[in-house]
């Protein structure tokens, strides 16, 4: 295995590591929500101390996570849409929820993200 192949495979193993860390942290962060106020506290600060260190191993390895939840839906987005058939051509869409980050790198696209849209009501 040359180097640039050992490269490649440990920012996948990074990348992979990443989206699952992202993951488990808005699953804890909903789990968190259903404690009241005085237990959420400590819990939350240390999903906040986890994720800043994923971040920053991103960081330091010129990647980053994107997330563009509540943002209008844009077909060029760098996130594939899993109801998109479910709207018509002239419906405005908002991403309702990110199932997987995109991780972008120093120039480009590295992990295409998921999404989840949303109709936007108009009042």
């Amino acid at each position: 295995m040359t180097q640039v192949d050992g490269n490649k495979k440990i920012e996948e193993s990074l990348i992979d590591i990443a989206v699952e860390s992202w993951r488990f942290s808005r699953l804890f962060g909903k789990v968190v929500g259903k404690l009241d106020a005085g237990e959420s506290g400590r819990y939350i600060n240390q999903l906040r101390y986890f994720q800043k260190k994923v971040e920053e191993n991103l960081d330091s390895n010129g990647l980053k996570l994107v997330n563009v939840e509540g943002q209008p839906y844009d077909t060029g987005m760098a996130a594939s849409a899993l109801n998109l058939g479910d709207f018509g051509p002239d419906d405005a869409l908002l991403v309702d929820q990110m199932l997987e980050p995109i991780i972008m790198g120093p120039n480009d696209l590295r992990k295409q993200g998921t999404i989840m849209l949303r109709k936007v009501v108009e009042a």
